[in-house]
């Protein structure tokens, strides 16, 4: 009930019942496109000399490259949820995987759009709800109550290929520890064309998506959440012999990449193909760093975890800055013109206020408050620094960074550790005791963050 009213209230908003600012004459498309468990280190832009990645690196030529880019969380599910609602998932109850679901009083981006007119499509991962409340994936089988049912197509999305969670990587009905499958958005199962690579698999159901809005002259959303290169990570034959020099785990890893690099690469040239590149905005980026190889148990397959975090202190699960800085991309080639690289700091919850901020949209029916912040004005190649710190919370980890300092808490804030990020981007030596002032003024905001949450979490932001 709560959320037909929302829909009711962003329908009369679209329409003129509420006041709004002047739309754009021509709405750009939207795309974004997250790899799972990819770390900073895996993609050539950013140095890695071994994973082949020249889509990608093509695309980073064409891009705005955000070389300080953080996802909201160091696991998958909470930086999702922050990417539909530009909210911390901290406020929501989504606190780790497999943790929470996307609540009906949430206003995610899908239904912002929906209500401009858009289309919206999710492809891949979901992992913010159960996606049936008669058909239960064994690996739903904790979660089978229908509390916790909030697929994508009750959160905006028009159309779906969808999976609850992780998947193998190639023939993804096979070589699973627990039965995963497919829903589309009329919460079936989907049977056919599921053989091979499964980044191919997914794009497969993303090309005609776009092509159909395309052709129809109707702006669309497309949500691109690939597996790769989570667990069970496997490569197909011929991907695996592109790096027959190196041993088996790291053949299934980088050919998983070089896979779904492949299929990024496809995008673009449909894009191209289409005429509709130059009003499409592509997203690019990570949902946590990487995984360490049998952090994730699951036999031989853990071993093939084989990511780099680069230079950077910790891996998944850390709020170090290896659990959390990730690659990103934004290629708009109407506004970017030619390759850009920024220091500008931002994070996945900045792309619903960036996405608003771009079609001018104003509401007030989003809940607050919004910790993301629009970086438009970097894309337009406005320089300036963030006006407000990021904050992190997972599990007994706080962390607060600004546009220099960062705090770091094992320890649910009991004790700090402080780094230099613009000195020590590596967090190699902890200056705490030297600045016990910065320690306190930054611990500070992180406290009235974390109170703040917690408020959210008792409904006090919801209006309906």
């Amino acid at each position: 009930m709560k959320k037909n009213i929302i829909l009711f209230c962003l329908i009369a908003f679209s329409v003129g019942l509420f006041p709004q600012t002047k739309q754009n004459i021509s709405k750009p498309n939207f795309i974004l496109v997250m790899a799972d468990d990819l770390g900073w280190g895996d993609v050539g832009f950013q140095g890695n000399k071994e994973i082949r990645t020249p889509e990608i690196d093509q695309m980073a030529a064409n891009s705005l490259h955000l070389k300080r880019f953080y996802a909201a969380a160091p696991v998958c599910s909470p930086t999702r949820g922050s990417i539909l609602t530009g909210r911390h998932p901290e406020r929501y109850g989504i606190y780790f995987a497999n943790v929470g679901f996307m609540k009906p009083q949430e206003l995610t981006i899908a239904e912002i759009l929906k209500s401009q007119g858009y289309t919206s499509g999710h492809f891949g991962k979901w992992h913010l709800g159960t996606l049936s409340k008669k058909l239960t994936d064994s690996s739903q089988r904790a979660k089978r109550e229908n509390a916790l049912y909030s697929p994508p197509w009750v959160n905006g999305f028009d159309i779906c290929f969808s999976s609850f969670s992780q998947m193998p990587t190639w023939n993804p009905m096979e070589n699973q520890f627990v039965k995963q499958d497919y829903y589309n958005e009329e919460e079936k199962i989907v049977s056919d064309n599921l053989e091979g690579d499964d980044s191919r698999i997914i794009m497969d159901r993303v090309i005609p998506f776009i092509q159909k809005s395309a052709g129809e002259k109707k702006p669309f959303f497309a949500l691109i959440w690939f597996h790769t290169p989570h667990h069970p990570v496997i490569a197909g034959p011929e991907y695996q012999k592109m790096y027959q020099q190196f041993d088996e785990n790291k053949q299934h890893y980088y050919g998983a990449i070089t896979a779904m690099d492949e299929q990024i690469g496809r995008l673009r040239k449909e894009l191209r193909r289409l005429g509709i590149e130059n009003n499409t905005v592509l997203f690019f980026t990570s949902d946590n760093g990487p995984a360490s190889p049998n952090e994730e148990g699951q036999g031989n397959f853990a071993k093939r975890l084989q990511g780099s975090a680069g230079l950077f202190r910790g891996r998944k699960t850390s709020l170090y800055e290896g659990g959390l800085r990730v690659p990103s991309l934004v290629e708009w080639p109407a506004i970017i013109k030619e390759h850009r690289e920024t220091d500008y700091m931002a994070s996945t919850a900045d792309y619903y206020p960036t996405i608003l901020d771009i079609l001018n949209i104003k509401t007030e029916l989003q809940p607050q408050p919004v910790d993301g912040i629009s970086f438009l004005n970097i894309i337009k190649g406005e320089l300036k620094t963030r006006q407000r710190p990021i904050a992190f919370y997972s599990l007994k980890q706080q962390a607060l960074t600004d546009n220099r300092h960062k705090i770091y808490s094992s320890d649910e804030g009991k004790t700090f550790e402080l780094y230099d990020l613009l000195k020590d981007p590596y967090e190699k030596q902890d200056i705490a005791k030297d600045h016990p002032e910065i320690v306190q003024t930054m611990s500070k905001i992180l406290r009235d963050w974390i109170n703040s949450c917690r408020r959210s979490e008792t409904g006090a932001d919801y209006k309906f």
